[in-house]
């Protein structure tokens, strides 16, 4: 399956007050392909509803941007939602970017994880 999407980087941190910083995000679109495409129902813990965690992963052309900045990926925009990256995979040209749950950080032009 083709995957294009946008991938979600963490640039330069902004105090918002006193003590509080949040990181500036900023996106940038991918093409490659969808590898695994899977999900899996967690188990509740301290809360009433299962969390869904994704299993997906995704192999994204890489440009020289994303080669050199893979250490500060957050999260990938994929069937509609932000998913967390938990793990990248360097495989010149391309990153294996493997997906968690769904991201709840900032996102570009919304602080505070809206």
């Amino acid at each position: 399956m083709r995957f294009h999407g946008a991938v979600g980087f963490a640039g330069t941190q902004q105090e918002t007050t006193r003590g509080v910083f949040e990181e500036i995000i900023t996106e940038r679109s991918y093409f490659g392909d969808v590898i695994t495409a899977r999900r899996r129902l967690e188990p509740p813990v301290g809360t009433l509803n299962l969390d869904v965690t994704s299993e997906n992963s995704i192999a994204i052309v890489a440009d020289a941007f994303a080669l050199s900045n893979f250490e500060t990926m957050r999260y990938v925009v994929w069937n509609g939602k932000r998913w967390t990256v938990t793990n990248v995979e360097i495989r010149r040209p391309r990153l294996i970017l493997t997906l968690g749950g769904i991201w709840n950080g900032d996102t570009p032009g919304a602080p505070s994880g809206s």
